[in-house]
């Protein structure tokens, strides 16, 4: 099986709840860039510091940042990964083909969760969430598909993207992950 995977996909397509089921079940480690700078800001680091500086202004973490918390956590480490919520475009995605290359461990496989914008909008919709309106959904899907989904066929040019239907229950799209990667 794939040992060094990303995950892709739009906003409500599961992949932090897939992630966790398939880093539970292979043994890999689960970077979600989301974590990893609540972590490093909850320690205190240097790079937490500077995280916090820029979420307290309501302002983005900086490319070369999450990079950074990304070599910190796998330059020492020679297992198994899956990286969720990074990269989110073309430029982000180079940057980090560069440092898994230096880092002799190249991305093997791409995994992109495919799902219906009306089902996506109505699974969205369905978690309660305040900040989850039809309209703030449907302006993050807009952004998704502006900046992200390019992602697929960078990727897929690679010959590393393997699509899965995102549809059904939890258990039915993680089978349908475990089968595609083994």
């Amino acid at each position: 099986m794939k040992q060094r995977i990303l995950f892709l996909g739009p906003p409500g397509a599961g992949k932090g709840t897939q992630a966790e089921i398939l880093a539970s079940h292979e043994n890999l480690l689960h970077l979600s860039t989301g974590d990893l700078l609540r972590a490093e800001v909850k320690a205190g680091t240097s790079l937490g510091q500077e995280a916090a500086a820029l979420m307290i202004k309501g302002e983005l973490v900086s490319d070369d940042l999450v990079l950074a918390i990304v070599h910190n956590n796998l330059s020492h480490y020679s297992g198994g990964w899956l990286l969720d919520g990074f990269p989110r475009n073309i430029v982000q995605a180079e940057s980090l083909d560069s440092l898994l290359n230096q880092l002799k461990q190249p991305i093997e496989t791409a995994i992109l969760l495919k799902l219906e914008d009306d089902l996506l909008i109505e699974r969205l919709l369905s978690r309660g969430r305040a900040d989850d309106n039809e309209i703030v959904i449907r302006h993050r899907l807009g952004i998704y598909h502006e900046q992200t989904a390019p992602l697929i066929a960078f990727y897929q040019a690679k010959s590393l993207l393997i699509s899965i239907d995102a549809g059904g229950t939890v258990d039915s799209i993680a089978m349908r992950i475990s089968k595609a990667l083994s």
